[in-house]
């Protein structure tokens, strides 16, 4: 329009084009050139969008144009101001929409983080990830040595840093360093706590957990007994039962840990020493791998169970009834210790798990509650043994009443049988009801064994067929047979 009404500053006669030749040709090239990086630049919004981007592209588009308005334009002086306008127009587009990201965020950082190429972004990443390792490394060198290196020195040079910002960065990895120490040591205070469901004897306690204290907070020494000189005491049970000696706190803060650590060391020991009380207590009156499963995990003990493939024995003494009658009752308790007294060590040697003693008999499952495949074979092993040990004190006692012993393979209900007030761990299941019945179909010094058993021990025992036999309360014959050895 000013050009047309001839208006200053173009109404100067026409002059000769400035670009010319060479220049024309070179400029010309340029259109494409900034055609093509608007186009990457866009295609690169299409993946993460972002304003700067746009305005990137629309500032690549505008030089393209102001290009071709010099390169082209008949009219010079014409051609020259509209070249500065779409470029004055192209840069302030940018500065806006960097404007626009400073309100955003609240700050210039990360302003032009859009237009980073993938690759330029790799680099950057890969030169920070090289940063913190060693500002990782120079805390560590700290930890073990106990100096205090100044964590900026190899970044400063690395990234340029002044001297300010070293100063800020040394003081950032001090509050680092003094962190992680603190987090070791509330780990330690809490593996402090887990030990002490191990159920160890106080030196095997204390030496756990020392191990896992010493490297958090120094060379700290327990000493057992009534007596404290110094140190922290410990309290079990409201008495003093020894004291925990550390390095001198250099803060309050450490003075606090050492406290609680004090206090934690006191109730931890106490529980240990409870928990080797519940220990004893539960393998007295349950079968050890029962007794460690709910010091273990206490919820196990919840009502229910699962089908699990198990090996039930049961035992009895064959003329218990008649025996009882003819003695006094302290021979019965003692033949019965006695003849227990054999026999449980063969089943737990061998893995077995005792579930009950009811009166002369009893029964113990394999593969339950801790799996063994090869429980048949441990079953048809324990038995085998126990005969061998009621043999000999047979030979000592021959009126005394002789076990006999039946074993049987298959799927059970395994798990925790009662009422919320007393329950009991337990099988049910047919494969428990024929191993009764096999029992009971045994003679004194025998052991007979289902076909499932036999079958899963193999050529690893000698048997006798005693066919296909009728049990109480089955339907279908049993197929049994007598072990009489080890192959």
């Amino acid at each position: 329009a000013v050009s047309l009404l001839d208006l200053p500053p173009l109404d100067r006669p026409v002059a000769p084009r400035d670009v010319t030749g060479p220049v024309a040709l070179a400029a010309v090239a340029t259109i494409p050139m900034y055609l093509g990086a608007a186009v990457r630049y866009y295609l690169l919004h299409r993946r993460r969008p972002a304003a700067m981007l746009i305005s990137i592209v629309t500032a690549f588009t505008l030089l393209a144009e102001a290009m071709l308005a010099v390169t082209l334009a008949d009219k010079w002086h014409l051609s020259w101001w509209e070249w500065h306008l779409l470029l004055t127009a192209a840069f302030v587009f940018v500065a806006y929409s960097a404007y626009v990201q400073y309100g955003r965020e609240g700050s210039s950082a990360g302003l032009f983080d859009a237009i980073t190429l993938a690759q330029t972004g790799r680099d950057v990443r890969a030169q920070y990830e090289a940063a913190l390792e060693d500002l990782v490394s120079v805390l560590e060198r700290r930890e073990r040595t106990g100096g205090d290196p100044a964590v900026a020195a190899g970044l400063g040079e690395r990234f340029g840093l002044t001297e300010g910002q070293r100063a800020v960065l040394d003081r950032a990895g001090a509050a680092l360093a003094a962190e992680r120490g603190l987090s070791r040591r509330l780990a330690a205070l809490v593996a402090v706590g887990e030990q002490a469901r191990l159920g160890l004897s106080d030196e095997q306690f204390l030496d756990r957990v020392l191990a896992e204290v010493r490297p958090a907070y120094g060379d700290v020494r327990v000493e057992l007994g009534g007596q404290v000189h110094g140190g922290h005491p410990l309290t079990v049970k409201g008495r003093v039962a020894g004291v925990l000696r550390a390095p001198q706190a250099t803060s309050e803060r450490d003075a606090d840990l050492l406290a609680t650590l004090a206090s934690q060391l006191s109730i931890a020991l106490e529980n240990a020493r409870l928990y080797r009380e519940l220990e004893t207590l539960f393998r007295r009156y349950l079968s050890p791998d029962v007794a460690a499963a709910l010091l273990a995990d206490p919820d196990q003990a919840a009502l229910g169970g699962s089908v699990v493939e198990v090996t039930a024995l049961f035992a009895d003494l064959r003329g218990f009834t008649t025996f009882s009658e003819a003695v006094a009752p302290g021979e019965i308790v003692r033949m019965l210790n006695r003849y227990h007294g054999v026999a449980v060590p063969c089943i737990l040697d061998n893995g077995g798990t005792i579930v009950q003693f009811v009166g002369d008999a009893l029964l113990a499952l394999f593969n339950a509650p801790a799996r063994q495949p090869d429980h048949a074979h441990r079953a048809v092993r324990a038995a085998l043994a126990m005969q061998a040990a009621v043999d000999a004190i047979a030979e000592r006692e021959p009126d005394w009443p002789r076990f006999r012993v039946g074993a049987n393979t298959g799927p059970a209900l395994v798990g925790n049988i009662g009422s919320e007030a007393l329950r009991g761990f337990n099988a049910m299941g047919d494969a428990v009801n024929v191993a009764a019945r096999l029992q009971g179909l045994a003679e004194p010094g025998q052991v007979v064994v289902g076909e499932a058993t036999l079958r899963a021990v193999g050529a690893a025992v000698r048997a006798r067929p005693l066919g296909d036999l009728a049990v109480k309360g089955r339907v279908q014959p049993v197929r049994a047979y007598v072990v009489t050895g080890h192959a």
